[in-house]
């Protein structure tokens, strides 16, 4: 895969963590929101489908063919909120504070800047 294809698949996957984590800021506050805060505000479904569209990133690092470790510490990432979602209030708040696809995002890049560079496809 060229440095092309990995910059695509990094900047596809900070795209979503954004619009899903931290795309609005709460009028009056410092705090950021995205969709995944509002799809959390629906019963049980919203946090499915919050879970699903957080496996967006972890797709990308499969794409970038990620270690094991790091595509299953993501999806610890993406089964903890689904978790903390289930809790009424709790994880409301979890979803504002927790952010987990910045979370996974920035896992991804820093593991793809960890990598050599020898240009190996």
């Amino acid at each position: 895969m060229n440095q092309d294809e990995v910059n695509l698949r990094l900047r596809r996957s900070r795209q979503l963590a954004t619009l899903l984590d931290s795309a609005w800021v709460i009028p009056g506050t410092q705090w950021r929101i995205g969709l995944d805060s509002i799809i959390g505000l629906l019963p049980v479904g919203g946090d499915l489908v919050s879970a699903i569209l957080g496996l967006g990133i972890v797709w990308q690092a499969h794409q970038l063919k990620a270690p094991r470790r790091l595509i299953l510490q993501m999806l610890a990432n993406i089964g903890l909120d689904f978790l903390l979602g289930a809790i009424p209030i709790i994880g409301d708040i979890a979803d504002i504070a927790y952010r987990k696809n910045l979370r996974n995002a920035n896992w991804l890049e820093k593991w793809v800047a960890s990598r050599p560079t020898d240009n190996q496809s």
